[in-house]
């Protein structure tokens, strides 16, 4: 298919459902959080995030947004200021400041003179400890992204910065896209193993259909490849539903996909698993049916699920 015909159609489905949520008007207002209610009485104008991964979000739905903790800069995740790739560049025109790598502190934060604080309910970059002594600052959200879309991430941050609007516009133009790619793509052979390599020796992260990631390939038509029953018992931690870990010898027997779809990898990731003899004889590799997705999609916001849509329309949507 040209470039032109499928953008084409995602320009009419974004025109026919655009535009239809408007921003309320309605302040004060309350916004029910992970760690409880939290109550403003106008759109803030001085967010200070806590969380790096609800730092992309703020910035999707053009919410002010002034200050950000970071994780480890120059990795395979970040830029040189421990932003996200994703959207370091979209941070860094909008002078969004480094607050710190890693631990967080208040008085960093408290010296932005925040009117709202986001923080993470789980994961690496989660304040969740310093949360009372930061209400004290200004009013503190916490938001639990393990358990949402990243559309339902937007939802919640475009309810307690007033950006309704900017939050339906992104899932609105996101959902055309998608539903355009759908109808484009020519799907690899399936059903698929959607993982994440971590190299030789290491566990595998298998995506199930109660992750962001699977859930995105599920409604573009793949079909996802499960271990087998006595393999998932290797659940992270015995709690995550969204991820089943896989190690031992018996790993390639379990990747039971006749297409591996590897997120948080780049060609050099692909190029590893082809030439792992361990793989040697799985259909998969002998079918040259390994693709990478992108370094950026370990966890899916607006800006790095559009980079995913981006990667699978480059390797499945065939030209005319």
């Amino acid at each position: 298919m040209k470039k032109g015909g499928l953008w084409g159609r995602v320009l009419l489905l974004c025109l026919l459902i655009s535009g239809t949520a408007q921003a309320s008007s309605a302040w004060p207002r309350t916004v029910a959080g992970a760690g409880g209610d939290v109550t403003l009485s106008q759109p803030p104008q001085r967010i200070v995030s806590t969380s790096v991964t609800l730092t992309g979000s703020l910035l999707a739905i053009d919410a002010p947004v002034i200050a950000s903790g970071a994780t480890a800069p120059n990795s395979r995740l970040a830029d040189a200021q421990g932003f996200f790739r994703q959207w370091g560049d979209i941070a860094r025109q909008r002078h969004v400041k480094r607050l710190y790598i890693g631990e967080p502190g208040a008085e960093a934060i408290a010296a932005e003179a925040p009117d709202l604080i986001l923080v993470s309910a789980t994961g690496n970059d989660s304040a969740l400890k310093l949360a009372s002594q930061l209400s004290a600052i200004a009013p503190t959200l916490v938001v639990n992204y393990d358990d949402k879309s990243w559309q339902e991430v937007v939802t919640l941050l475009g309810r307690v910065t007033g950006h309704e609007a900017q939050a339906a516009r992104r899932i609105s133009e996101f959902n055309a896209r998608e539903a355009a790619l759908k109808q484009a793509i020519t799907l690899p052979p399936q059903p698929v193993s959607a993982l994440v390599w971590n190299g030789e020796g290491r566990a595998v992260n298998v995506w199930t259909g109660e992750s962001a990631q699977g859930r995105l390939l599920e409604q573009l038509g793949f079909t996802l490849a499960l271990p087998p029953a006595d393999a998932q018992q290797g659940h992270s931690m015995g709690q995550r539903k969204d991820i089943i870990q896989l190690s031992g010898e018996n790993l390639a027997s379990d990747l039971t996909g006749h297409t591996f779809l590897l997120f948080a990898g780049d060609d050099n990731t692909a190029r590893s698993v082809l030439n792992n003899p361990f793989f040697a004889q799985h259909a998969a590799v002998t079918g040259r049916q390994v693709w990478a997705l992108g370094t950026d999609t370990f966890r899916l916001d607006y800006y790095s699920a559009s980079n995913l849509l981006t990667r699978l329309e480059k390797l499945f949507v065939k030209p005319l």
